[in-house]
């Protein structure tokens, strides 16, 4: 699988509420998860940012088109490896949380800059090139699944983030994975992280750290590009 410079590959899979979904994210889970080719992906990308900015020209305080355009920023850096934009969607990032400590969305986005960034470069150069490090990561991830309520995403991107980040820790994996499976998904994206803890449980389940590691990767944004 390919590295690139850290962006943030959980962050577009934030999940809305269903009143609120906005198109900007819909166009970069597509873009993170439908999208094979790299320049399609791009090109998807600059599309949602453009939507998020169209969107903050008639409302500037618009939250949610904040958070897609801070995604779509910390996307673009992961797929063009600018470490510029990644160094910018982070700072969007703890704005966004410092505006509402109890906002999960934007304490997965924090978990998942460090998280990435660390699988990417490795700890060393990650911490060195962008200031990413996998303890304030997982303070995210943890706080992220707190306060995200019962719904599948949270636990469903944290078990995948945590078996990625170290393939012995399987059993917390797997209770994340199996309460993400039983959960309720009331989003697109809560039933897309259902599944996608269901597809890891059974490595979970076998106590196969390696493999779940490498099918998390795979099912984390961008993880199937060419």
């Amino acid at each position: 699988m390919r590295r690139e410079i850290a962006g943030v590959a959980v962050a577009a899979m934030l999940a809305a509420t269903p009143v609120l979904a906005a198109k900007p994210r819909e166009i970069l889970m597509a873009a993170a998860f439908q999208t094979s080719d790299r320049k399609a992906a791009l090109a998807e990308v600059g599309r949602a940012i453009e939507a998020a900015d169209a969107i903050l020209a008639a409302n500037p305080r618009d939250r949610e088109a904040q958070l897609q355009r801070a995604i779509g920023i910390g996307y673009r850096a992961k797929l063009t490896r600018n470490r510029g934009d990644a160094k910018t969607s982070h700072r969007m990032f703890e704005a966004l949380a410092a505006a509402d400590p109890r906002d999960a969305e934007a304490q997965v986005a924090i978990a998942g800059w460090h998280l990435d960034a660390i699988d990417q470069l490795g700890g060393m150069l990650a911490r060195m090139a962008i200031g990413a490090r996998e303890g304030e990561g997982l303070a995210a991830l943890d706080r992220a699944v707190a306060l995200g309520g019962d719904r599948a995403f949270f636990p469903g991107v944290a078990s995948l983030m945590r078996i990625r980040a170290d393939k012995d820790d399987v059993a917390r994996a797997r209770r994340l994975a199996e309460a993400a499976a039983t959960a309720p998904a009331p989003t697109p994206l809560d039933r897309l992280m259902k599944r996608n803890a269901a597809a890891l449980l059974p490595a979970l389940r076998a106590h196969d750290g390696k493999a779940a590691a490498a099918l998390a990767r795979e099912l984390l944004p961008f993880g199937r590009l060419d």
